[in-house]
């Protein structure tokens, strides 16, 4: 399997260092361990901050929102791994500056762990911290079991309301409320048109044979809830935007936010191809698109493939995702 990395065990650490170098006016490290990355001017006094974190081999996610308006500090785990408890505390101290620190990440178990135990450690310095979890993907629970879904790229949706709270300086109750508020609003749902190559082993993350679509399936692999043919971009989208619909009750006179987002190995214009078809689709319902993002915002590695995500919105909500935000991967004047 061809891949452009060193050796496999380097290569967390070496992309790491690539975006440092790249963007020392918005990010550092606080200290010795690089799997830790804030923006650039944290802790902000008298202001909540907000750790983020997961896995690599998803960028942007995670690390791509650190920065002004979004996360203040991120902790990194290896391809698809959790970070340990001690990154995640270390980010907490990082960005503290006395108004306590909001955990926003993705609901899954190692990093609910991870981040539970380092609000423990945190606890003990006196650092108050409040949880939230992103969990927008509908294939991965039914409605009534939503608590578990899985969260995917939905998540940025919270990155940017969260961060937009936090920067006018609300309290970490009131962010927290924001950020759940998003988090209960937001519908996710993708296709996977190929596995990911882990750089570490040099095999495919699963087995998908050649000219088969996986709907539903998760950011790690994981299943979807059908398999079969390749069907047109209209017939995919159909699905997609369908179970959205459904699961967020949409009807007409609703207004909401649409993120079209790239697997990795997507291209743009295909993207686009289903924005076309969103648009269609929700105007039908006459559903009105406020905002739009088409792009890569949440990926999983070089897997071929989309996920449509839906954001219900009402005034605050729409206020919240126009506010100013700027990080090396997402800009928001």
């Amino acid at each position: 399997m061809k891949k452009i990395i060193n050796k496999p065990e380097d290569f967390v650490n070496e992309m790491i260092e690539g975006i440092l170098l790249a963007h020392p006016d918005k990010l550092k490290t606080p200290g010795d361990d690089p799997r830790i990355l804030v923006r650039a001017d944290a802790p902000v006094s008298g202001r909540v901050g907000i750790v983020t974190g997961g896995g690599s081999g998803h960028l942007p996610l995670f690390k791509g929102y650190v920065g002004q308006g979004l996360c203040s500090g991120v902790a990194i785990g290896n391809v698809f791994s959790s970070p340990s408890s001690q990154q995640c505390f270390e980010a907490t101290k990082a960005v503290n500056g006395g108004a306590g620190v909001l955990y926003l990440y993705g609901n899954y178990g190692g990093d609910v762990f991870n981040f539970d135990l380092a609000a423990d450690l945190a606890e003990l310095e006196d650092i108050e911290t409040r949880t939230v979890v992103g969990r927008d993907d509908v294939a991965s629970q039914p409605k009534d079991n939503r608590l578990e879904r899985r969260g995917v790229a939905g998540l940025i949706f919270a990155y940017k309301a969260a961060g937009a709270a936090a920067e006018r300086g609300d309290s970490l109750d009131k962010v927290a409320v924001v950020a759940e508020d998003i988090v209960d609003n937001t519908a996710t749902m993708g296709i996977g048109l190929s596995p990911t190559i882990l750089p570490t082993t040099g095999s495919l993350s699963f087995d998908l044979p050649d000219g088969e679509m996986e709907i539903g399936i998760g950011i790690h692999g994981e299943p979807g809830i059908h398999r079969g043919a390749l069907e047109p971009a209209d017939a995919i989208t159909d699905r997609l935007v369908g179970a959205l619909v459904e699961d967020l009750e949409l009807a007409e006179g609703d207004r909401v936010a649409v993120l079209v987002n790239g697997m990795g190995a997507t291209p743009l214009e295909e993207l686009y191809v289903m924005y076309r078809r969103v648009h269609q689709i929700l105007s039908g319902h006459g559903v009105l698109i406020n905002k739009n993002y088409i792009g890569e915002y949440a990926t999983s590695l070089e897997m071929a493939g989309a996920s449509i995500s839906l954001l219900k919105l009402n005034d605050d909500r729409l206020a919240l995702l126009e506010a100013p935000a700027s990080s090396p991967f997402f800009l928001e004047v």
